[in-house]
């Protein structure tokens, strides 16, 4: 998706570490977020930080800022218009001004400022704001008391932003960063859980640079060791992409299968381990995977397999990004490229058929 795969804010984002209030000059922009708490979309704003099951060394988060997310997702899903994703953008950025009221500590308010900044960066994405969107994922860098998985899930981002506009120099150096940023602060966090997890999401990426690039040998340096379960969401895939590459069908397919079934289960931002934006989020990634084992399927010449999953890729991208997207257009290009495959392969029977028959007169 993307090229390897399948309203300006910029006012919003500046002093991002002490949100001002002028950042969007909307009278309507405290009382709309007060109506969502009127009407029972939002709690009140009493704060009681969440805390993750997983594991005792992630940061607490604001929950009352997941759900103004959730609700701001779920606006733009519903409606998928200009108006509909200024809005949501308006409810984000009273959750990041939230945060700078709060009287919490340090990594519970940046860890919540780096998720509220993801989802920031996701919408604009959509949208087809691409630079703009890389703003929110570098100010998640500054954020040095935010958990690592929401520094991880940033330079993941922009990593997969640079590989879609072809900038594949800047994608190798970003993947490097993300490398060196497990080797100077993984150890620290004492989650040894969530160090696995985010080292092999900071190799699958930079494996993913690498593969992009045409280098399978070095690309597998990178995901060697990416077979246990410290391997989820965007590593599956992008492990199963290097798989598939080297034509290893099955055990490609099985990691296509495993990311899709891991992206199906969980809501955006709901595991602290899996954070992801842009077109590395669990909605893309289950759409890649998706449209990635159709596409295997086609090579392997199952073509009524991969005509199945291309059609669910298909409903999938209208259905979240809306039908004029541009995801939806490639979705649609490999729906064609398989269609040519299946009458190649047809075309190839046909005249092997042809040419027994006449061994045989």
């Amino acid at each position: 998706m993307s090229r390897y795969r399948v309203a300006s804010v910029h006012k919003l984002l500046r002093n991002i570490v002490g949100i001002n209030t002028t950042n969007i000059t909307s009278l309507a922009r405290v009382p709309a977020v007060h109506g969502l708490v009127r009407h029972g979309f939002l709690q009140p704003w009493s704060f009681s930080p969440l805390r993750f099951c997983c594991g005792n060394h992630i940061p607490n988060i604001n929950p009352v800022a997941l759900q103004m997310i959730d609700y701001a997702l779920g606006l733009v899903r519903s409606n998928k218009t200009d108006e509909s994703y200024a809005e949501a953008l308006l409810v984000l950025e009273q959750g990041l001004y939230s945060q700078s009221q709060q009287g919490t500590d340090a990594a519970t308010i940046e860890t919540t400022k780096g998720i509220v900044l993801l989802a920031i960066s996701s919408l604009l994405s959509e949208r087809g704001n691409t630079d703009e969107a890389m703003r929110p994922l570098l100010m998640i860098q500054d954020l040095t008391s935010s958990s690592l998985g929401v520094r991880v899930a940033a330079m993941e981002a922009l990593v997969g932003l640079n590989l879609e506009l072809g900038l594949d120099d800047t994608s190798s150096v970003l993947a490097d960063k993300c490398l060196k940023l497990l080797e100077h602060e993984g150890l620290e966090t004492g989650d040894e859980c969530g160090y696995k997890v985010f080292s092999a999401r900071s190799k699958a990426i930079k494996g993913l640079v690498e593969l992009v690039h045409g280098d399978i040998e070095s690309a597998k340096v990178f995901f060697e060791g990416c077979q246990d379960e410290n391997c989820i969401g965007n590593a599956s895939l992008s492990y199963g992409e290097f798989l598939h590459a080297k034509r290893d069908f099955n055990a490609a397919k099985e990691l296509y299968q495993k990311a899709i079934a891991e992206s199906s289960e969980k809501k955006d931002f709901s595991d602290p381990y899996d954070f992801g934006a842009c077109n590395m989020s669990l909605q893309d990634v289950l759409l890649a995977a998706t449209c990635a084992l159709g596409q295997l399927e086609s090579h392997l010449g199952n073509f009524s397999d991969a005509e199945e999953l291309m059609s669910k890729a298909l409903k999938k991208a209208e259905e979240h990004f809306g039908t004029h997207h541009p995801k939806v257009g490639t979705v649609l290009t490999c729906i064609a490229l398989m269609y040519q495959q299946k009458s190649t392969a047809e075309r190839s029977s046909s005249l092997l058929i042809q040419e027994v028959r006449s061994l045989h007169q």
